[in-house]
């Protein structure tokens, strides 16, 4: 697949962008272990204007992590374009705009998926942008607001003409959150739309390699993006090319395997903040990693409250000597 002249891969697989998760340290990791085209975490137009220090840090990329995107969010078209042109200053291979963010502080605020209920003004946003810098933009969206307004094939066409150069769909309205099932119907008439040109990447559910296969083999997307499915289990593009490649699937790692992961996660998260904060944003990672251990309660608490590395390490040690064997 290529995006404006920029190859991506064959049937690629994209690291969604997520806040406080896809930050560098995740992104390096996701795209170790096969990752092909990466996001950042969402960066609020308006921070940036202001030089916020903690959103200036977010636009961090790393040669070894391209293709790579900034993703941005706002609610008024002039600090959009404004931060458009400051990303741009740090060379990422596209600028992201998120139409599709549906937690209250964004939406209800008119940004993100708050534009699903502004068509004319996304669009002004979308085409302004466009205009204002000189390496390719896309987009990320939701399929409309509620359940009585599935918009998502007139946005795709409307983006697309106005100078969008991929579009991600999450099969989710904004109000479903990230509740019930993805519905990938209308992604697939998107697809299938003659008018579409540009490529359409799915986004929803992507938990196994048989739903990525699905999403290329049932839906004919152009790309699959996978976002929560990778938190405490960046392995998982490993698993689906695997799986792409020869049919089978791939164990998931081993005890010891996924402590020295989680350890080296948490080492690049602390040089990247400090301890005390590092720790903290690993926390929802280590939740999720040793699935299916048994009588594993106690040390999971113990580990979640730990708030040092030298406990933490004390607590994976015990972990490897009872469930590592």
């Amino acid at each position: 697949m290529q995006i404006a002249g920029k190859e991506i891969g064959d049937r690629p697989l994209i690291l969604a962008p997520m806040e406080d998760i896809t930050n560098p340290p995740f992104r390096k990791f996701c795209k170790n272990f096969g990752a092909d085209w990466l996001y950042s975490e969402f960066v609020s137009a308006d921070a940036l204007v202001r030089s916020v220090h903690k959103t200036i840090k977010k636009l961090t990329i790393d040669e070894s992590e391209r293709p790579v995107t900034i993703q941005i969010y706002g609610r008024y078209v002039d600090s959009m374009v404004e931060a458009a042109k400051i990303v741009e200053e740090v060379h990422p291979d596209f600028i992201d705009l998120n139409f599709g963010c549906p937690v209250k502080r964004v939406a209800q605020k008119g940004a993100g998926a708050g534009l699903l209920r502004d068509i004319p003004l996304m669009i002004e946003m979308a085409e302004k942008i466009v205009k204002a810098v000189r390496i390719p933009v896309t987009a990320k969206t939701r399929l409309g607001w509620d359940s009585e307004h599935i918009i998502i094939e007139d946005i795709a066409e409307r983006l697309q003409d106005a100078g969008i150069r991929a579009l991600a769909i999450h099969g989710r309205t904004r109000a479903q959150m990230y509740t019930g099932e993805a519905n990938w119907e209308p992604i697939v008439r998107v697809k299938n739309n003659p008018r579409i040109r540009i490529p359409i990447i799915g986004n929803g559910d992507i938990t196994t390699p048989q739903k990525a296969a699905e999403a290329f083999d049932k839906y004919g997307v152009d790309a699959v993006m996978i976002g929560r499915a990778t938190i405490g289990r960046p392995w998982i593009f490993k698993q689906i090319r695997h799986y792409f490649e020869t049919g089978e699937v791939l164990p998931d790692l081993s005890v010891q395997e996924q402590i020295a992961i989680i350890k080296e996660q948490i080492l690049l998260a602390v040089d990247w903040i400090d301890e005390i904060r590092g720790i903290l944003h690993m926390r929802r990672h280590m939740a999720a990693m040793f699935k299916g251990l048994s009588h594993f309660r106690d040390l999971r608490i113990e580990m979640l409250k730990a708030d040092s590395i030298e406990e933490l390490w004390r607590i994976f040690d015990e972990i490897g000597e009872r469930y590592g064997s």
